[in-house]
């Protein structure tokens, strides 16, 4: 595995046969993200057809950059809907109040639900979040809708994308996984530390044990999928995805047969990873 981490960028090009993006910093991958949306709208809107998006609440920070750009140049978001992958649970298996600090709804309603120009017309109900006891109406509205257009996703320490965990071999096959629909899940131990790390400074004991994600039949069936990375200890991460072998194990790995799919990551996590004491 350790040779694995050796790769350069250009060596993950190569072997992957895949389109890598390299970026300076973090504020360039938001920006990539919100331009990314943008332009999708835009050229959907030209063609009067609904722009349908599966997005991400992390990273972070893209939102604001999407409605300065909206407030420059404005778009019609009429016909804009977007399904967020994902919401942390209660122990009494309802989605965290949107007070909540980890509350990803909150969260999407402070960075873009409620800083959005009315003049950009887009409605609270274009704007879907999955809750535990709705799982088959929120896959079934995105059918009705046509499919997904764009899909951003980013990684987690584990290789899920939204919350689709990592699952043994020996429980289920990559076809399988292929085919999970949007349900309640519990989260690794990995996820629950990494995720405490990034938002809340490593008090572990605070971030929910389950949530409701979005499946991965969903993620994989969009006609264009990127994945950014931008954190550091994605550096390992990103190859793992781009190189080992596919498998339900490290979910990520299983969306490079994905036809249109782009790895979009800064160049702290394009450097190989360093290995020494800290």
């Amino acid at each position: 595995m350790k040779e694995l981490y050796s790769y350069t960028v250009d060596q993950l090009r190569e072997k992957s046969g895949k389109c890598i993006e390299v970026l300076e910093h973090d504020i360039d991958l938001y920006y990539h993200m919100a331009l990314s949306m943008y332009e999708e709208i835009e050229s959907h809107n030209r063609e009067g057809k609904k722009t349908v998006c599966i997005l991400p609440v992390g990273p972070v920070f893209q939102y604001r950059r999407f409605i300065s750009l909206l407030k420059r140049k404005p778009l019609d978001l009429s016909n804009l809907y977007i399904f967020f992958m994902d919401e942390y649970l209660e122990e009494s298996g309802q989605c965290v109040d949107i007070s909540n600090p980890l509350s990803f709804k909150g969260f999407i309603n402070r960075e873009l639900v409620d800083p959005m120009p009315e003049s950009m017309n887009l409605k609270r109900d274009q704007i879907y979040f999955p809750e535990p006891d709705k799982t088959n109406e929120f896959d079934a509205r995105i059918e009705k809708l046509g499919g997904i257009d764009l899909c951003h996703a980013g990684v987690g320490i584990v290789g899920h994308l939204a919350f689709n965990e990592p699952i043994s071999e020996s429980e289920i096959s990559a076809e399988a996984f292929f085919q999970l629909p949007t349900r309640v899940v519990y989260l690794t131990k990995e996820t629950i530390t990494i995720n405490s790390n990034t938002a809340l400074r490593g008090a572990y004991e605070e971030i929910p044990k389950s949530a409701v994600t979005i499946g991965m039949k969903q993620i994989v069936e969009a006609r264009k999928l990127n994945i950014y990375f931008n954190r550091p200890w994605q550096s390992a991460v990103c190859r793992k995805a781009l190189i080992m072998k596919p498998t339900p194990e490290f979910p990520v790995t299983l969306a490079r047969k994905h036809l249109d799919i782009t790895y979009i990551m800064t160049e702290s996590v394009a450097d190989r990873p360093d290995f020494a004491l800290r």
